[in-house]
């Protein structure tokens, strides 16, 4: 991350965020980097990793696409022009403490994507919905009378100062660990209601899939595999619908860990293997493949007012959503 802030110099804007503890008294930074158009009316972006500390590819894959933007900005004018458009904003690993103690929750125990404060309106899986019971068992949401933990405040700070200020913007969050399959989820969490952007998220994927014809990435609303409480995306997002005239879309990609597993169960004898392809070769490939569509998000961001849908559109695009997902 350093090396490439340092690499960027005179091209990005960085800061830390917050700084974590570790129990060993050593602080770890919680960055931000943005680059790209600051004005207030241009569209935005932003990729985040690193939420879960076991996750290291999530946090790799963020990283990946940043590098290629660092080392594109010495030739690619096609690159230079992108940016007069639109704004990028890069947290790729939001857990610093987490990933240093090689565990899914932060220091304090608490698993930061049970920790906002959203309740499920209805019921949630034992202990993976997210609980209160103690900071031992994994998926702890945290005391209920305690503010959100600091990574998730740092979260919350910099999704509201670069993104929720602006007209159009879309934010994807890299996490791995379910299913065999990769998939692209968005709100709700604590509820099987359909949000209501459900008609620009499918709009979102219509050009995505038109435009990627062989993709493998299943589109779905989380509340189809499982209800939770405390999902920080969903608390942001309906912070941006208080914002009238003001779209958000956050996106969290979820990579199929098991496929790696399936391919290496030795991995099942590491901490990490559930979670991050062991293997060279593999880890490469994953962290090939989903460069495209974090590149995707940046062009649909620029290009929004072309493939948002219209007040007419915008009811066929709903009920067609309704009909696939609902």
């Amino acid at each position: 991350m350093e090396r490439l802030i340092e690499l960027g110099r005179g091209h990005l804007e960085h800061r830390v965020v917050r700084t974590v503890q570790l129990p060993s008294g050593t602080s770890l930074p919680v960055h931000a980097v943005t680059l790209g158009n600051p004005d207030p009316s241009a569209s935005a972006v932003g990729y985040f990793g690193g939420v879960h500390g076991l996750e290291r590819i999530g946090c790799e894959v963020v990283l990946a696409y940043l590098q290629s933007l660092v080392m594109r900005l010495q030739w690619d004018s096609t690159l230079h022009k992108q940016l007069e458009s639109v704004r990028m904003v890069f947290m790729p690993l939001v857990n610093p403490g987490g990933l240093a103690l090689g565990t899914r929750a932060n220091p304090n125990g608490v698993d930061l994507m049970r920790n906002a404060p959203v309740d499920a309106r209805e019921k949630v899986p034992f202990l993976l919905g997210g609980h209160r019971m103690s900071a031992r068992l994994p998926w702890y949401r945290g005391p209920i009378s305690d503010a959100m933990e600091d990574e998730n405040q740092a979260v919350c700070e910099v999704v509201h100062a670069e993104l929720l200020s602006r007209p159009f913007s879309v934010a994807v969050d890299c996490h791995s660990g379910f299913g065999a399959t990769d998939r692209i989820w968005f709100p709700f969490a604590h509820t099987r209601a359909p949000i209501g952007h459900l008609a620009e998220v499918h709009a979102l994927k219509e050009i995505f899939a038109g435009s990627h014809s062989h993709h493998r990435y299943i589109f779905e609303p989380q509340s189809i595999q499982y209800l939770a409480h405390g999902d920080l995306w969903d608390h942001l997002y309906m912070q941006s619908c208080l914002q009238p005239g003001r779209t958000f879309l956050p996106l969290t990609l979820e990579m199929g860990s098991w496929l790696w597993v399936k391919k290496n169960p030795r991995q099942l004898f590491s901490r990490h293997g559930m979670f991050n392809p062991l293997i060279e070769h593999r880890q490469q490939r994953v962290l090939r493949q989903h460069q495209q569509f974090l590149d995707f998000l940046s062009r649909a961001a620029c290009g929004h007012a072309l493939w948002l849908p219209g007040t007419q559109e915008r009811e066929r695009s709903h009920a067609r959503a309704l009909q696939e997902w609902f």
